[in-house]
């Protein structure tokens, strides 16, 4: 089973950007998952943000992030990315990466992947 590992987490301003790595520990399983990025703020439920195919070709958004927000994957160094431009306040939150076997169907509620990392937070400074 394949370990995640976020990172790059930290204070970012309105308007700016950061840009989150998910490391994964096994290079032989993790080019076959499916990548997805969840957040959590508190007080509220955790929430979709982005995902990734095995491939890195198609990629999903959320209507929140959609414009603002890139994923990329790069499986020669088992590494997702998530970069974040014109951060608003409403992105700080806890921000988790979490995979699964891609099978080709598309996966969106937390509940549908079972390999998790430990989560970097994010806080957007106004």
């Amino acid at each position: 089973q394949v370990q995640l590992v976020e990172s790059g987490g930290g204070l970012g301003q309105a308007g700016g950007s950061l840009r989150l790595s998910c490391a994964a520990s096994s290079g032989d399983t993790f080019s076959t998952y499916r990548i997805c990025w969840f957040r959590q703020a508190p007080g509220k439920e955790r929430e979709f943000v982005a995902a990734i195919t095995r491939g890195g070709v198609v990629a999903y958004y959320a209507d929140s992030v959609r414009g603002r927000f890139a994923i990329s994957r790069d499986n020669s160094r088992n590494t997702v990315y998530l970069q974040m431009n014109s951060l608003e306040s409403e992105d700080s939150a806890v921000y988790f990466c979490a995979g699964r076997v891609d099978n080709g169907d598309q996966y969106y509620l937390p509940t549908d992947y079972d390999v998790w990392g430990q989560g970097t937070q994010v806080t957007v400074s106004s």
